[in-house]
């Protein structure tokens, strides 16, 4: 959709110019007053500077950002790494990567081992990028790794969570491939953008070079039904190869102009 159709873009630049404004949410082409932005594009970058903040520092509340009937649906439960306060989270990334004890204790309560796939939810740098992804996603993934004759292990969510967690997950419940779905840290695009960081067999020794990263889930990226064929063509891979991280090279299999895949 065009923006500032009625500012100087639409009545003194050429039709290409329009169209690759159009194409980006970047903030390129708006225009200036003297040396700075006008008043709207500023105003726009504050609001959106806000929304970022807003996004980092919100803490997850598993029944406002999901509701009761999702949580009921998917067996949902919350556990938390070590980080006790979301400012410690972010202070201390450390603590995110590990559980605490009762965390773990939970997990393998609560939690069936060595299932094909293992899905958790972690609240990241952004908790606004959960509550707008996840709903669309995890059903996603779940009928199609079925559909693959997958088991699923119970997804859970985490609070303060960093990417490393991915290692405790592993040894904790030994899933044949770990997915975790985490809030990106927000720009100033958009404060909605969900990442799935996956790897096969996660350990200790693990390191993000025994990873891979699906990114820029939203709604001007990558759609949830092109990202769940994504996640789960790549968990196909790794148990094929039985490995992740660099050594794999994700095979995109959709067709060639379907949204969200190169051609």
């Amino acid at each position: 959709m065009p923006r500032d159709a009625d500012s100087f873009l639409a009545a003194d630049f050429p039709d290409a110019l329009r169209k690759i404004r159009e194409r980006t949410p970047a903030r390129i082409l708006v225009g200036r007053a003297g040396a700075a932005y006008r008043t709207s594009t500023q105003l726009e970058l504050r609001e959106a500077h806000a929304a970022a903040r807003d996004a980092v520092r919100a803490e997850l509340d598993l029944e406002s950002v999901f509701g009761a009937a999702f949580i009921k649906q998917w067996n949902l439960f919350e556990v938390c790494t070590e980080a006790h306060s979301k400012e410690e989270y972010l202070l201390q990334p450390d603590l995110g990567r590990r559980l605490n004890e009762t965390s773990r204790q939970e997990l393998a309560r609560r939690c069936p081992r060595e299932n094909d796939i293992q899905i958790a939810i972690g609240d990241g740098l952004s908790v606004t990028a959960v509550a707008a992804q996840v709903p669309s996603l995890l059903p996603l993934l779940d009928e199609g790794a079925r559909a693959r004759g997958w088991t699923m292990g119970n997804p859970f969510v985490i609070r303060h969570c960093r990417v490393g967690v991915l290692n405790e997950i592993g040894e904790l419940l030994a899933p044949k491939v770990a997915v975790l779905l985490i809030g990106e840290r927000p720009g100033l695009a958009t404060a909605e953008s969900l990442s799935a960081y996956m790897a096969y067999r996660p350990g200790n020794t693990h390191t993000d070079a025994n990873r891979n990263l699906i990114s820029n889930i939203h709604s001007r990226g990558l759609n949830p039904q092109v990202a769940a064929d994504r996640i789960l063509n790549l968990a196909g891979q790794m148990m094929a190869l039985r490995l992740s991280g660099f050594s794999i090279r994700e095979q995109l299999t959709a067709a060639p102009g379907h949204p969200g895949i190169p051609k």
